[in-house]
């Protein structure tokens, strides 16, 4: 089993007055994840809470932590009983309807992995110095550079850019990406709410994990950069590398 280093750290930042991401990282598990939480202050805290804890609780009651074959499956079940816990909830609080979060979970076994995502948070790949978004934003803007509407450019301050068209907790069936590869040694894995994104260039995302400092000192760089450009939302950034 390759051994994996961790780091993450979440920041209200500049503009928000509660902070409605949530992160995990347990290296002994050998898995993290970044939620966004979206619905108003107190649901949005809970949904990215409630994706959090189910996950973990999937993760520590499981045999089959580093099987090849049945991660894909616990990844799955994570996405999936997150999202019946959201869905029963809104049912005992109906003041909370609307309430859901993005989600990024990546879960390592000997020489790869399994990533879940769903929304619009993130997740890069640093491998010999170049950085590949391994997400595609499940966004209203996403579509429109697809359909070439508008720039990827264009994207990242148009009107609409918090418009998501995927989340947990939101519909009874959950539709995720489920992404599997390989892993080599020094690999860093990025995972990131848009409150990193919105901000920080890819540009510079990529000289911050080239720089020559440790996996935590990176993690605050990012959060630094993020809050200089202008901190309008929460700021979550989990680094995983491959020992």
């Amino acid at each position: 089993m390759s051994k994996i280093a961790l780091a993450g750290r979440t920041d209200v930042g500049l503009k928000r007055s509660n902070n409605e991401d949530t992160f995990i990282v347990k290296p002994e598990l050998n898995f993290c994840l970044v939620a966004d939480g979206m619905g108003g202050a107190a649901a949005g805290e809970l949904a990215s809470r409630f994706f959090a804890e189910t996950a973990l609780e999937t993760f520590v009651n499981n045999k089959d932590i580093g099987d090849e074959k049945k991660m894909p499956a616990l990844v799955q079940k994570s996405f999936s009983m997150a999202n019946k816990k959201i869905l029963d909830h809104v049912k005992t609080a109906p003041s909370h309807q609307g309430m859901g979060c993005t989600a990024e979970l990546m879960a390592f076994f000997d020489n790869g992995f399994v990533l879940g995502h769903i929304g619009d948070s993130r997740t890069y790949r640093f491998r010999n110095g170049e950085l590949k978004q391994m997400t595609k934003d499940h966004s209203l803007v996403q579509n429109m550079v697809d359909k070439g509407m508008i720039t990827q450019e264009q994207a990242r301050t148009h009107s609409h850019r918090n418009v998501i068209l995927r989340a947990v907790g939101i519909e009874k069936n959950i539709s995720l990406d489920l992404i599997k590869g390989k892993t080599l040694p020094d690999d860093i894995y990025l995972l990131c709410s848009d409150g990193l994104t919105d901000m920080v260039e890819d540009t510079l995302i990529r000289e911050v994990l080239l720089s020559n400092i440790s996996l935590p000192q990176k993690v605050e760089g990012f959060i630094e950069l993020a809050k200089l450009a202008g901190g309008s939302d929460n700021i979550t950034v989990v680094l995983s590398k491959v020992i």
